[in-house]
């Protein structure tokens, strides 16, 4: 999806149980990304460079509320909020997967492979968990190594870990 080039979007800072959490909001309130820190400027490069914007401004958003819930036991109320992302066919196809994965019933990067179609190709189903920017909103969290074990997460084991805890109830 490209669409409107991005100048300008929100950027808000909320305090939560596994740290930090940052996430920058386009004007049409679609979280370009979001992650575990308070560092704003590790987040923008994260966005694709055709939708990156120019300027940040502090400010409240609705994706905001939408952590909030979160950490409050709505598990679902993230994967409601609109997301902006740039991809090939595949990854946009991967990322809305992700979105459809329940909370407390993780897969593995086989399964996920299998789900887009390629069953042979957890190196790709990993590598778009990867490059999923808008990270809670798409829970690419929710997605483990064939073994069961976490593998890798852009913030961290520990908040992985965290997170599927908390989603295992």
């Amino acid at each position: 999806m490209t669409g409107d080039p991005v100048t300008t979007a929100t950027v808000q800072t909320l305090e939560t149980p596994d740290g930090a959490f940052t996430l920058i909001v386009d004007s049409g309130a679609r979280v370009l990304a979001s992650g575990w820190t308070a560092d704003a400027d590790a987040l923008v490069v994260r966005v694709h460079p055709v939708l990156r914007p120019a300027d940040l401004v502090p400010g409240q958003t609705a994706a905001g509320a939408a952590v909030t819930a979160y950490y409050a036991g709505d598990l679902a109320s993230v994967v409601t909020v609109p997301v902006r992302q740039h991809g090939t066919d595949l990854q946009l196809q991967g990322w809305a997967e992700l979105r459809r994965i329940e909370p407390g019933a993780p897969l593995s990067y086989a399964e996920f492979a299998a789900r887009l179609g390629k069953p042979s190709a957890a190196r790709v189903a990993a590598s778009i968990c990867a490059r999923n920017a808008p990270a809670l909103f798409v829970p690419c969290h929710r997605v483990l190594r064939n073994d069961g074990s976490l593998g890798g997460f852009a913030w961290g084991t520990p908040v992985k870990h965290a997170l599927l805890e908390r989603e295992r109830g």
